[in-house]
């Protein structure tokens, strides 16, 4: 009996930490969503959690670990981007502008931070992994049309053409809606996915991915 005993009350007290642990995070969160990191504290955090600070760092041993812990979480359950169909234009930049119009800000203060806490470097930088991997996805068709040098020049376009600091231009920046926002990219993609024609070349006109090419560091 007192095994049993001792054992649920063992059970008991797990589950309460592990409540509490999700209160914690759960206000982390919330503050996190909102805010500078220098303007995160853990005392505000423990106050909505119903807990102290001393519990706070019991639990998840700093404030970092905290950061760390909520922004995994973030990006766990926050817009993923979608496949669509190989090739499809409008589909990918619909898909991209659904991720920022749900998440681009909190991105961008998140990207205004990573200088100060490095800690926050290791997620960021699987976001940009994994946006470059959607991109190879989506635009295979276009991708796999170049060869060589070609390809890794329009590879860069797409990838800043679908960047969140151009959502930010367009959208926050410029204060253009939606719809003019996609129609912009989208025209950015498309006229330098197309084949340039020759009557371009002969006039020396110079493709937008060539420029890119241009302004890319010597190996």
């Amino acid at each position: 009996m007192k095994r049993g005993k001792r054992r649920y009350v063992m059970t008991a007290r797990t589950a309460k930490a592990a409540a509490t642990r999700e209160r914690i995070r759960a206000s982390a969160i919330e503050l996190y969503c909102g805010r500078a990191i220098e303007d995160f504290t853990l005392e505000e955090v423990a106050r909505r959690a119903g807990t102290t600070v001393q519990t706070v760092l019991r639990a998840f041993g700093s404030k970092a670990n905290l950061l760390f812990a909520a922004l995994s979480e973030l990006a766990e359950s926050g817009a993923g981007l979608k496949a669509t169909p190989p090739g499809d234009v409008r589909a990918a930049v619909t898909a991209v502008f659904d991720v920022y119009e749900a998440m681009g800000d909190f991105v961008m203060q998140r990207l205004s931070d990573e200088h100060r806490h490095p800690t926050l470097k290791p997620l960021l930088d699987q976001g940009r992994k994994n946006h470059r991997d959607w991109l190879r996805l989506v635009f295979a068709p276009q991708l796999l049309d170049r060869h060589g040098a070609d390809r890794s020049k329009l590879f860069n376009v797409l990838d800043v053409a679908t960047d969140v600091y151009v959502w930010k231009l367009l959208r926050r920046d410029q204060q253009l809606s939606r719809p003019a926002a996609e129609a912009v990219v989208r025209r950015m993609i498309e006229g330098v996915t197309q084949k340039e024609a020759s009557h371009d070349n002969k006039r020396g006109t110079d493709s937008l991915a060539e420029l890119v090419g241009r302004r890319e560091p010597a190996a």
